[in-house]
C-alpha cells in the first residue's frame, strides 16, 4: 500500500468530523492556567548509539545483585539461576501466554500448570495443589482465609516471627470481615509456645506459621501442630522451597495447608516482582482451595490431555460459591519454577538447601566470633540469621556498600525492640572469600 501523507486539508477535515474548528478546542476542559505554552525542553535528538550509551551510564549507577556481593534476603533470595531455566521460559509460546479461558486450545499451557502443581506436591508433601498464585503473602492471605472456610471459625492466630510485610497482607485481606486475629510474641526467634497456648481456642480457626521464620530460624513446628490440631483449628505454614531438600517437609509434620513463594525457584528478584506464590493442602480441603486445579486426564480416543479440573472464583460459578477472586495463575513464573525444579532434580535441590545449610553456619559462626558481635537466638536457622551488633545495622550496611557488599537487613526499621538486630541471608552463591571478606571489613570497622 502506498504512503500518503497527511495535509493540511486532511486535518481539517478529521476536525470537521468531530465538530471542532481547531486542536485547541480539544483542550477546552483543561484550564489556561495550566496549559503550557511553549515547546517542550526536550534535548536534541539522539542516534540508536547514542542512546544506548546514555542508558548504559544510568544503569551502572544501579547497586544491583550482579554488580555487589549480596548478603540481603527477607523475601527476595539470589539464587543461582541456572542459564537453561529462562531460555527455556522466554520461548514466545511461553511468554506470550495468559490465562487458559479456552482450555481446549491451551493444551502447552494446562501441562505446564499440571507439571508445576505435581511439583509443589512432591516438594510439600501435600496430596493436591492449585495454579499459581500472586505471591507468597496473598498465598498465606488466602489459606487464612480457606483455614475458616474449612473449620467454620474466624479466629486466626498470627506470630510475630511471620515476616511483617505478609502479616500486613493478612490483616489487609481481613479487614472489613469478622475474622479477629491474634498476635504471638516471639521468644529465642521463634514462636513463644506458651503464648500459644493460651490463645488457641475453640474459636481458632488456624494457626499461621513461616517456618523458617522471619528470623531465619526453625520453629518447632510439630509443638505448634500439636497445640492447633488440639483444638480443632489447622496449621497454615508459609515455608521457603529451597528448604525442602533438606528438612522435613509440612506435610510430614502436620501442616493442614502449605503456601509460599516461589521466586527462589529460578525467578530473579526483580526489585521485588512479578513473584509467584503457591499453595498445597489435604485432598480432603480441595474443595476450598482457591484459583483454579489443572487436571490430568484422556480424551475420547484415549489421548492424555489437561482441563482445568476446578475452578473456584466467581467467574466461573455462583458468586457465593466463589472461594476467592484471585484471576491470574503467574503462568510464565510457574513455569520458570517447573524448570528450574525440573532442572536441578530432588538430588539438585537437596545439594543447593545442603550449601545454604553450611554456609549460613559458616557466615554465622565466623561474624559471632567477632568481638561486639553476637548471635541472640539459639534455634538453628537456615538461609537466614540474626546478629545483634556493636554499632547500628545502617552504618554497617553504608561501610559495606562501599566496599562492593550488599550488607543485611536493619530490623529495627520494623519494630523499635528489634533495634540493633541485623537480619543477614547466606544463599548457595556465597562463596568462602565472599563470607570471609564480608567478615573482614566487619573488622575493619571495630578497629
Amino acid at each position: 500500500m502506498e504512503y500518503i501523507p497527511n495535509t493540511p486539508d486532511d486535518h481539517k477535515a478529521m476536525l470537521a468530523t468531530i465538530g471542532v474548528e481547531r486542536v485547541d478546542d480539544l483542550l477546552r476542559e483543561i484550564p489556561e492556567s495550566v496549559r503550557l505554552r511553549r515547546p517542550l525542553a526536550l534535548p536534541p535528538a539522539l542516534t540508536e548509539l547514542e542512546v544506548r550509551r546514555e542508558i548504559g551510564g544510568l544503569l551502572s549507577e544501579n547497586a544491583h545483585a550482579e554488580r555487589l556481593v549480596c548478603f540481603l534476603g527477607a523475601g527476595a533470595y539470589d539464587h543461582a539461576i541456572p542459564s537453561i531455566v529462562p531460555l527455556l521460559a522466554s520461548r514466545s509460546e511461553f511468554s506470550t501466554s495468559y490465562t487458559p479461558y479456552q482450555a481446549e486450545m491451551s493444551q502447552g499451557l494446562l501441562q505446564t500448570i499440571y507439571e508445576f502443581q505435581t511439583m509443589i506436591c512432591e516438594l510439600t508433601g501435600m496430596d493436591v495443589a492449585n495454579a499459581s498464585m500472586y505471591d507468597g503473602a496473598s498465598a498465606l492471605a488466602e489459606g487464612a482465609l480457606m483455614a475458616c472456610r474449612v473449620t467454620k471459625r474466624s479466629h486466626l492466630v498470627v506470630p510475630e516471627t511471620i515476616h511483617p510485610h505478609a502479616r500486613a497482607v493478612v490483616t489487609t485481606y481481613l479487614q472489613g470481615i469478622s475474622h479477629p486475629i491474634h498476635r504471638i510474641p516471639s521468644r529465642d526467634g521463634g514462636v513463644d509456645l506458651a503464648a500459644l497456648e493460651v490463645e488457641v481456642t475453640d474459636e481458632t480457626a488456624a494457626v499461621l506459621l513461616q517456618h523458617p521464620n522471619f528470623f531465619g530460624s526453625l520453629e518447632d513446628v510439630e509443638a505448634v501442630a500439636r497445640i492447633a490440631h488440639a483444638r480443632g483449628a489447622l496449621v497454615v505454614a508459609s515455608v521457603d522451597p529451597v528448604s525442602l531438600g533438606v528438612i522435613t517437609p509440612p506435610g510430614t509434620w502436620g501442616a493442614d495447608i502449605a503456601v509460599g513463594e516461589g521466586q527462589a525457584l529460578g525467578n530473579a528478584m526483580s526489585f521485588g516482582g512479578p513473584y509467584v506464590g503457591f499453595m498445597a493442602t489435604k485432598k480432603d480441603f480441595m474443595r476450598q482451595i482457591p484459583g483454579r486445579i489443572v487436571g490430568a486426564t484422556v480424551d475420547t480416543k484415549g489421548r492424555p490431555g489437561y482441563c482445568l479440573t476446578l475452578q473456584a472464583r466467581e467467574q466461573h460459578i455462583r458468586r457465593e460459591r466463589a472461594t476467592s477472586n484471585i484471576c491470574t495463575n503467574q503462568a510464565l513464573m510457574a513455569l520458570t519454577a517447573s524448570i528450574y525444579m525440573a532442572t536441578l532434580g530432588p538430588a539438585g535441590v537437596r545439594e543447593v538447601g545442603e550449601q545454604c545449610l553450611a554456609k549460613t553456619r559458616y557466615a554465622a559462626d565466623r561474624i559471632a566470633a567477632l568481638p561486639g558481635y553476637s548471635r541472640p537466638f539459639a534455634a538453628p536457622c537456615f538461609k537466614e540469621f540474626v546478629v545483634k551488633t556493636p554499632r547500628p545495622p545502617a552504618e554497617l550496611n553504608a561501610r559495606l556498600l562501599e566496599a562492593g557488599i550488599m550488607g543485611g537487613l536493619d530490623l529495627g526499621a520494623f519494630d523499635p525492640a528489634w533495634a540493633g538486630l541485623w537480619l543477614l541471608c547466606v544463599t548457595e552463591k556465597r562463596t568462602r572469600e565472599e563470607i570471609d571478606r564480608l567478615v573482614v571489613v566487619l573488622e575493619e570497622g571495630n578497629a
